[in-house]
């Protein structure tokens, strides 16, 4: 193969962006996510980030993360078992383990890390894994790096899971594995029944709580505390960068297994530590969960079901999600990214999916009505839902059938 020939073959195919006549990936931020964001010199409405307590332009959370900078440093400039284990971050692993109910954690750059080098740490070839088959990217390609036996169980189906826990044979150890709020869609995990087969049957559970984690609970501390799983006997990751409006990932669970991915996750033995200023900044996030949760968790179920009351108005086929998202099913990828479009046009931000993300042609539109959205923006929002779905049924009917 030829330089030329490898770089051709990099090329980007661009005909659903032609067909559709926009692109919604990568626009230009131009400010802060505080209402209204700037996108390519315009003002938006932004239902597309996972802000969803509202608290990632919270002054304090700011005036913490510069604290931590004035302290620290911008960086620590080496891996946690080298150099960057400071107080301040083994404080706020011990944190965020009490916050979800387990006995120790450890933090990493990106919940992406956690979940991609947590199978490489514990799981091997002798082993299987059973995952939900909507669960994350990262997910699916943590454990197909482990080159184990892999076997997808229909989506949020304790029968089937059953089914398949019943002939694994001749494995050292089952994993089985799902997300707690899959957030192309906001359906909740059952995962008191995924526990208790995985008692009966030996597995160890793993969740992904990354959209639940500051959401789900009567505290916002997560799918635990919402199923009432105390003593998980399992593997929990979540991302620290949605509702805990930061960035990092954290792992925990049972204290044995914390100590062994000090030593043996390679996602964190060799990356550079999370900057101070971001623990620093979840820390704060964790202060104001604790004495303004159920105000802000009450606005964001009313933001939630204002919406989506709009979005069933105009005649838009609302996926029935308990989470706190409205996932709007658009169709094939064309007329996905086109309806994308249209809420673009009206300046609202939207995030779509299309495959592999989701099903071929079950494409979805995702808002999400965080808690610090100006009721009467978002009140304008759906006053702008019926031009929005006029638009987009028109186009629909010109780019070939629904």
């Amino acid at each position: 193969m030829t330089l030329a020939a490898f770089y051709d073959r990099l090329r980007l195919d661009e005909g659903l962006v032609r067909e559709a006549e926009f692109n919604p990936y990568y626009r230009h931020l131009q400010s802060w996510l505080g209402d209204p964001v700037r996108i390519d010199g315009r003002d938006f409405l932004n239902l597309a980030a996972n802000d969803y307590l509202g608290l990632a332009c919270d002054p304090r959370v700011g005036q913490a993360i510069t604290a931590g900078v004035s302290r620290y440093g911008a960086s620590l400039c080496g891996t946690p078992i080298a150099t960057g284990c400071v107080d301040l971050l083994r404080a706020l692993e011990e944190r965020l383990a009490a916050f979800v109910g387990l006995e120790d954690g450890v933090v990493l750059p990106s919940c992406y890390q956690a979940n991609n080098g947590l199978f490489t740490a514990v799981a091997g070839r002798d082993d299987v894994i059973l995952i939900d088959h909507f669960a994350h990217s990262s997910l699916i390609e943590g454990a197909r790096a482990v080159g184990c036996k892999i076997r997808p169980f229909r989506h949020n189906d304790p029968g089937h899971l059953e089914s398949l826990l019943g002939k694994v044979r001749g494995h050292r150890q089952a994993f089985v594995v799902t997300e707690s709020v899959f957030s192309t869609e906001g359906s909740i995990a059952p995962l008191g029944a995924i526990v208790e087969l995985c008692d009966r049957f030996g597995a160890v559970p793993v969740v992904d709580d990354s959209h639940g984690i500051g959401v789900l609970g009567a505290n916002g501390r997560g799918v635990l505390e919402h199923f009432g799983q105390t003593g998980f006997p399992g593997i929990y990751t979540a991302s620290l960068g949605k509702a805990l409006a930061n960035a990092g990932g954290l792992i925990a669970g049972r204290r044995a297994l914390i100590d062994h991915l000090r030593y043996y996750c390679p996602h964190l033995v060799y990356s550079t530590a999370l900057p101070p200023g971001v623990a620093a900044g979840v820390g704060a996030v964790l202060d104001i969960i604790g004495t303004e949760f159920p105000a802000r968790r009450r606005r964001l179920w009313e933001h939630r079901d204002t919406l989506r009351q709009g979005l069933a108005a105009v005649g838009f086929t609302v996926l029935s999600g308990e989470a706190p998202i409205n996932s709007i099913l658009a169709g094939t990828p064309v007329q996905t990214i086109r309806l994308a479009r249209e809420f673009y046009a009206a300046g609202l931000l939207t995030t779509p999916f299309v495959h592999p993300s989701v099903p071929l042609n079950e494409g979805r539109v995702r808002l999400i009505a965080g808690a610090g959205l100006p009721p009467a923006r978002l009140k304008a929002a759906v006053e702008a839902l019926p031009t929005i779905a006029k638009a987009w049924q028109a186009g629909s009917l010109v780019g070939g059938p629904g």
